[in-house]
């Protein structure tokens, strides 16, 4: 499972997040404490938003900690959203376009988790995009065409509305083609105003997802980057995240009809 952190507020530099602290993206990459393994070492990316709509973005197939320009990036680069993830790769090649963040225009994307028989799945998948969508398909991992699919579901109008259609059409393709369903799926993406978050499974095993406050801002990350248990709240399984203007919002996530009976959810202080 890949290990990813997502920031958004007052501008900060990315090394508060990817190198400084004491467990570090960085440091996750080869050390994970809270993953099936332990060593992220498949490509690292991140993607930051400044003065233009469209993201910054940087990924290699390098292992994070061995990459010689990454840290000298996070050390110079401020911005107030940004991305970063560390790559453990479940399916797809070890390629620059398999890393995430996955960009489209203005929206960043970056997941952790998968879906079980992808490659049964993958052409009913990509027949669903538009020919924009499929053109813009770099990569061969089930987490870019789910991207992609989001974006074809209406993200830009409704992003967790998009989000809960795109799972549910994977669903029904799984059930239909496959006879059983998995689907594992700790998301976050950005428009460049707001940054979301998902955490959902159809086992209730979905991959670990934590919020604290920094500084004048949100952090979000696969696993606590220090010591301090107690800064960290869970985010439960069935959840979606909104960081905005607002500041922090969550709620129930189900990809279920909308009719379906929401469970409440415990909103970290």
């Amino acid at each position: 499972m890949c290990r990813w952190a997502a920031y958004r507020g007052t501008p900060l530099y990315l090394e508060e997040l990817v190198s400084s602290p004491a467990h570090s993206l960085i440091e996750q990459s080869h050390c994970a404490t809270r993953a099936k393994t332990a060593t992220n070492g498949d490509g690292f990316g991140i993607a930051w938003y400044g003065d233009h709509p469209e993201p910054g973005r940087y990924r290699d197939t390098l292992p994070a900690w061995s990459d010689c320009n990454l840290k000298s990036l996070a050390r110079q680069i401020r911005s107030p959203l940004f991305l970063a993830h560390v790559r453990a790769a479940t399916g797809g090649g070890t390629r620059r376009d398999n890393c995430h963040p996955f960009t489209f225009s203005n929206w960043s994307f970056m997941h952790n988790g998968q879906i079980a028989g992808f490659e049964r799945l993958r052409r009913p998948m990509e027949a669903m995009l538009d020919d924009e969508l499929f053109n813009a398909r770099g990569g061969t991992t089930d987490s870019e065409l789910m991207f992609l699919l989001s974006l074809q579901f209406g993200l830009r109008q409704a992003p967790m509305a998009a989000m809960a259609e795109m799972i549910r059409f994977v669903e029904g393709l799984a059930r239909k083609i496959l006879g059983s369903v998995l689907v594992r799926y700790t998301a976050a993406f950005s428009d460049g105003s707001s940054l979301y978050a998902i955490r959902y499974a159809t086992d209730h095993k979905a991959p670990t997802l934590y919020a604290s406050p920094v500084g004048k801002g949100y952090c979000l990350v696969s696993e606590p980057l220090n010591d301090d248990v107690d800064a960290w709240a869970g985010i439960p399984d069935g959840s979606a995240v909104i960081l905005g203007e607002n500041g922090f919002d969550i709620a129930p996530f189900r990809p279920e009809p909308v009719n379906a009976k929401p469970t409440p959810a415990v909103i970290p202080a």
